[in-house]
């Protein structure tokens, strides 16, 4: 077990994406938004090593955000 404890595993959180070109990215100021294309009810995608594992939701627990884990994605064999 212990050599399972010791494995690096990067955990990223996606809210939404969008695709802009570098130009408009240079132009933006404070207070800028960037639309993404998700609502504000879809899952989030949680991806282990990019590879997207699951989907959760956010939730505030005591002044923290934590992520919840809704779905496992089940890759096709």
């Amino acid at each position: 077990m212990n050599t399972v404890e010791t494995i690096e595993i990067d955990v990223s959180v996606e809210l939404g994406a969008a695709i802009l070109p570098v130009h408009h990215l240079l132009r933006m100021g404070r207070g800028a938004v960037i639309e993404l294309d998700a609502f504000e009810n879809d899952a989030m995608r949680i991806y282990a090593n990019n590879t997207l594992i699951a989907k959760g939701e956010v939730q505030v627990d005591e002044g923290k955000l934590n992520v919840v884990v809704t779905e496992k994605v089940i890759k096709p064999a």
